[in-house]
């Protein structure tokens, strides 16, 4: 068993990687911090998240990935490289085999920006593979068989939507709007109703937390601590989930729209599938509370989570290696 074909899933927010035989052996978020002063890293992964919003000036922490698309490719770059080898150890001999994933309407120059990022990082073979393709796999869903599946994929910086059928994509819809963007609503929420100004790192405790889509039979409460915009001194609020609901419901509504409007394109058979099978939420942002509830009152379509929705995208980029290789090496 040769441990050389590596799944990475480059998402916006956080970076998994997957070995063969191994499973996911790394999930670290996808923030560099580097000194503008001499223009060297300082540091990847989490130990520069927690220098986002803390860091002196001349340290700036960066996340080299913008709604699923390679900002800043040198910096890409070296945090592949990076991260390919704390998950292999420098002891590999042989270059890996790298599948790496997409979002589902990134562009052919954005795709050849990765795989040419995934070359310069070490990797002997690269294979791009769309987002909700490698989900639906990881979800453990057949996608060779002639069904219709759908898939969400709420990531960090986009959600895709698509109807899988016979190992590809029917219909897809991506939107550059996902869970980076719940806290970026949060943030901007506390402001106009409190005039509180909280950091994006308070806004996802507070999705995490208590955050939901829909009405929830129970409130949940959070003390919440910002600067007051008026007076300019810390203060502390008391904030409850109903109150993340509405701070949330304009977000949450495109993703609605995005769905129904891939509903809408899908033919009639396929559709059928769909109301029988339901849709398959995963992705980070499907963690949130009450969207499951959502979807199913707009839709009127069973909906469920992956049970491991983090790491779904990551276990079928390293599937799909492994479903490519079944082809090539018939030991």
């Amino acid at each position: 068993m040769n441990y050389s074909d590596v799944g990475i899933d480059l998402g916006t927010a956080s970076i998994l990687v997957y070995i063969k035989g191994k499973g996911v052996v790394l999930k670290e978020p996808s923030v560099v911090a580097f000194d503008r002063d001499t223009n060297k890293i300082k540091a990847i992964g989490e130990d520069a998240r927690l220098m986002i919003g803390r860091t002196p000036g001349n340290i700036v922490a960066v996340r080299p990935l913008r709604q699923g698309v390679i900002s800043n490719y040198t910096v890409t770059e070296q945090m592949m490289k990076y991260f390919i080898v704390k998950a292999m150890g420098r002891k590999s001999f042989r270059k890996p085999r790298i599948a790496v994933c997409v979002p589902s309407g990134v562009t052919e120059v954005e795709k050849k920006a990765v795989e040419d990022a995934t070359y310069q990082a070490g990797a002997r073979e690269v294979a791009i593979i769309e987002e909700p393709i490698a989900a639906a796999i990881g979800a453990g869903i057949d996608i060779s068989k002639p069904q219709g599946n759908m898939i969400v994929d709420i990531g960090g910086g986009t959600t895709d939507v698509a109807v899988i059928s016979l190992g590809g994509t029917v219909e897809s819809a991506s939107i550059k709007i996902a869970g980076d963007d719940f806290d970026e609503a949060i943030v901007r929420y506390m402001r106009r109703k409190y005039n509180l100004l909280v950091g994006d790192r308070t806004a996802e405790d507070i999705k995490i937390n208590i955050g939901t889509a829909f009405k929830r039979s129970e409130v949940d409460y959070m003390d919440v601590r910002g600067r007051n915009l008026i007076t300019g001194l810390p203060e502390t609020i008391r904030v409850s989930s109903d109150e993340t609901q509405e701070a949330l419901k304009e977000t949450t509504t495109q993703i609605l729209d995005t769905i129904c409007a891939v509903l809408e394109k899908t033919p009639p058979e396929l559709a059928g599938d769909i109301v029988d099978r339901g849709i398959v939420l995963t992705g980070g942002g499907a963690m949130l509370r009450g969207l499951e509830e959502l979807i199913e009152e707009r839709t009127h379509i069973n909906t469920m989570t992956a049970d491991e929705p983090m790491t779904c995208v990551a276990i079928g980029t390293g599937r799909y290696i492994e479903f490519l290789a079944g082809y090539n090496e018939q030991e």
